[in-house]
């Protein structure tokens, strides 16, 4: 290795050994007998870029490239991020109120978990499981969650570019969505049957649990003795809310735990007061349910608060942090996750139905048949259940 190639090897590691020493994240992977020749096989593929490219490399663009490529080998949620992002995330800039409704995962390309009910993406025909290929026109190959999620957002009434592709087609489909502002009710809900009610939950936030709460008064005035709770597509809050919406379904036992680097768990239990719902319970789930509405459907399912009906779930409950490097770039870094009650993992496994109903699929512009092949099946399996 020349004095050129070692000097260049020493600038692109730099952060990498100063965010070791900051972070403390790497110092056991790096004390691993196995770590050093991939540390060598680096060095030398900066080597044989440096001496055998066609042309002379931009190196700052090789080591963005490389330091992404990082975090792209952990989970979708984590991400590198330019000094720019970081100043962002430090100074606390909140998000254009202007929004579309996607939630976002990353496979490949970005990827769509949900779109929000009602919103631009889901009046567009915008599904889980579709590819976002480019946001106004660019390519997303190379984007996080984290960018994807920015860019997205603006000014309520401007428009953002999407192209999407569905399945195994070929053919994208471009479509111009205009941002909105959309509305803070989280909950509604309906008598779905004979003695059943029906509360939907497309988004849990802070103020969650108490409108499930006021809404299951209603249902119960009404003449509802059983629940179905839908959080299909449900995937935007925070984690720790799903838990607290458990809460009001759970009076006794392991809600989660939450496991952090090194093995460490913190068992999540339910607290005196708690449980104040006691109708029996089945809740609706999809590929589109994660994060808060996971947490809170593996609560109540292994306290045999509910049967879960639908699809397996996405698997998406880690919490992030931010870790700065040297050069004023950072690391948007997974640093703990939630398990099953059990303490099985959760995170990128995902959550499996008690009694499986797939969704129909649709070809993008088909209108869905009418029924709801999921809903009538929880209301198959409530009516053999006794009411509160």
């Amino acid at each position: 290795m020349n004095s050129r190639t070692r000097f260049i090897v020493m600038t692109i590691s730099a952060p990498v050994i100063a965010f070791a020493v900051v972070g403390g994240f790497l110092g056991k992977v790096l004390a691993r007998e196995d770590t050093y020749p991939q540390l060598r096989i680096f060095g030398d593929v900066v080597e044989l870029i440096s001496s055998n490219y066609v042309e002379e490399a931009n190196i700052d663009r090789v080591m963005r490239g490389a330091m992404k490529g990082l975090a792209d080998g952990l989970d979708p949620d984590s991400a590198y991020l330019t000094p720019d992002e970081v100043k962002q995330v430090e100074a606390g800039t909140p998000l254009p109120a202007g929004d579309v409704g996607i939630e976002l995962t990353r496979q490949y390309y970005l990827r769509v978990i949900a779109a929000r009910d009602d919103s631009p993406a889901a009046k567009a025909g915008i599904r889980t499981g579709d590819y976002i290929r480019a946001i106004n026109d660019k390519p997303t190959r190379e984007m996080s969650v984290f960018e994807g999620v920015r860019a997205l957002r603006g000014a309520p009434g401007s428009k953002v570019r999407v192209t999407i592709i569905r399945g195994n087609t070929a053919d994208p489909h471009v479509i111009d969505l205009t941002r909105e502002t959309l509305p803070a009710a989280d909950v509604n809900g309906r008598i779905a049957g004979p003695g059943v009610g029906y509360v939907r939950i497309a988004a849990i936030g802070r103020e969650t649990t108490a409108h499930v709460k006021s809404q299951i008064a209603e249902l119960t005035k009404s003449g509802a003795g059983k629940l179905v709770i839908d959080v299909r597509r449900t995937s935007s809050g925070m984690l720790d809310n799903g838990i607290d919406l458990a809460r009001l379904f759970v009076a006794s036992g392991t809600l989660s735990t939450r496991e952090t680097r090194g093995g460490t768990r913190e068992t999540i239990t339910a607290a005196s007061g708690d449980g104040s719902v006691t109708l029996p319970a089945a809740i609706l789930m999809d590929a589109g349910t994660s994060g808060a509405a996971e947490l809170f459907a593996a609560a109540l399912s292994a306290n045999s608060r509910a049967e879960l009906i639908g699809e397996h779930t996405i698997g998406r409950t880690a919490m992030q942090k931010l870790v700065k490097l040297p050069d004023g770039s950072g690391l948007w870094l997974s640093t703990s996750r939630y398990l099953m009650p059990s303490g099985t993992q959760l995170h990128e496994k995902g959550l499996e139905p008690t009694v499986a109903v797939d969704e129909p699929d649709l070809e993008f512009g088909q209108t869905p048949a009418p029924g709801d092949p999921v809903l009538e099946k929880a209301l198959e399996r409530l009516a053999d259940k006794k009411a509160a």
